[in-house]
């Protein structure tokens, strides 16, 4: 993944990666950049090395300076984790458990828990492993987020038209259906990543003569940091002209979620075409390469997600379904916690009941 292959120059390059141990890989690559020797090693390594772990045998050549910082930014991570754990079982109702903070930690692949003290070579070798799976896995997160979340848009749809009488219920599916027309009849969106697509930028964002495209310009213009590259934020600011064609923020029934992970889809997809070494980066090399294949030149329309259903109708059956079943739950331990209530009211006024009696045969003693 970029932020490991290319470990960018500055902390402050470098975007947030979502995921939950982000600032302690920040934080690490931040220090390891401040080492000469590693800096040097870490740019003139190929990505296959870095994943293989060859990089992080070269922390035992890093300064003292660094390591004794590395050990305390473990030693802090490994609180922190400790310290969520915790939380999470106090959470839970777990406060007379004794945690067993050894086996929970074994979770948290990206550093060596059994040695909280000290960060080793292993320690980086798990961070980086750990991080590019992690990232690798994130866009599909996204996709799957993506599908619940249309999923229960159309569901909330479904149970409103239940609440309606016929008429209503025949005016809301035709205005529904009338959007879906009107969302669909939009301008010619261009292929991602096609001469068609980046000259609109050209001309549109940029200001110039379409006539005057020149891909390696192109390329510098739009490599916004300078690093030589195009990475995943990069690529999408190419497509923001393709999405406002289908897209009006400004517009209540234009879902901007939708249109996220348009411009997601929009730049996969030239991630797939383009990056050759599959590091998630594209290179200037790498971009002048695919212009002059013939998809850059005559590409195959684009499908938008509106031709694209996020969902199949068998994932839509089980979501309500599950749905359901959770409705199902909550009612249930709705019963179950009112009948707890009753119990305890019942007992709390039978013990009212039994010191009103103890009170009253204590009066009766003092009489006699």
């Amino acid at each position: 993944y970029w932020i490991i292959n290319r470990w960018s120059l500055t902390t402050d390059l470098v975007i947030d990666t979502g995921l939950h141990y982000d600032r302690y890989l920040r934080e690490v690559i931040d220090f390891l950049e401040k080492d000469q020797h590693f800096r040097e090693k870490l740019h003139n390594t190929d990505m296959e090395d870095i994943k293989q772990g060859k990089l992080a045998k070269e922390l035992d050549f890093v300064s003292h300076h660094v390591r004794t910082k590395l050990d305390e930014l473990k030693r802090q991570e490994v609180n922190r984790l400790r310290t969520l754990i915790k939380a999470k079982q106090d959470l839970e109702g777990g406060n007379d458990i004794a945690v067993d903070h050894q086996a929970l930690l074994k979770q948290f692949e990206y550093l060596n828990h059994m040695n909280p003290h000290t960060f080793e070579v292993d320690d980086l070798d798990r961070l980086i492993k750990s991080a590019t799976k992690d990232l690798e896995n994130y866009d599909k997160e996204r996709h799957e987020e993506f599908k619940r979340y249309e999923m229960m848009k159309e569901h909330d749809r479904r149970e409103h038209l239940k609440t309606l009488d016929d008429e209503d219920r025949k005016k809301e599916e035709e205005h529904y259906e009338e959007m879906k027309k009107k969302h669909a009849d939009h301008p010619k969106v261009n292929h991602p990543g096609s001469q068609n697509q980046l000259k609109e930028v050209w001309e549109e964002a940029d200001g110039l003569d379409p006539e005057d495209f020149d891909p390696k310009t192109f390329f510098n213009l739009h490599d916004t940091n300078g690093d030589g590259f195009f990475d995943e934020q990069e690529l999408e600011a190419l497509f923001t002209k393709e999405l406002e064609k289908i897209y009006d923020p400004t517009n209540e029934e234009d879902d901007m979620v939708e249109m996220e992970e348009e411009r997601l889809r929009m730049r996969e997809h030239v991630m797939n075409e383009v990056d050759s070494n599959k590091d998630r980066l594209v290179s200037l090399d790498e971009f002048l390469v695919a212009t002059k294949k013939k998809e850059f030149l005559e590409p195959d329309s684009w499908e938008t997600l509106e031709q694209n259903q996020a969902y199949t109708d068998e994932e839509m059956r089980e979501f309500e379904e599950h749905l359901a079943q959770q409705e199902q739950d909550l009612n249930q331990k709705a019963v179950d916690l009112q009948k707890q209530r009753d119990e305890l009211q019942r007992q709390q006024e039978q013990l009212n009941a039994q010191k009103i009696e103890l009170q009253q045969v204590k009066s009766s003693t003092l009489l006699l």
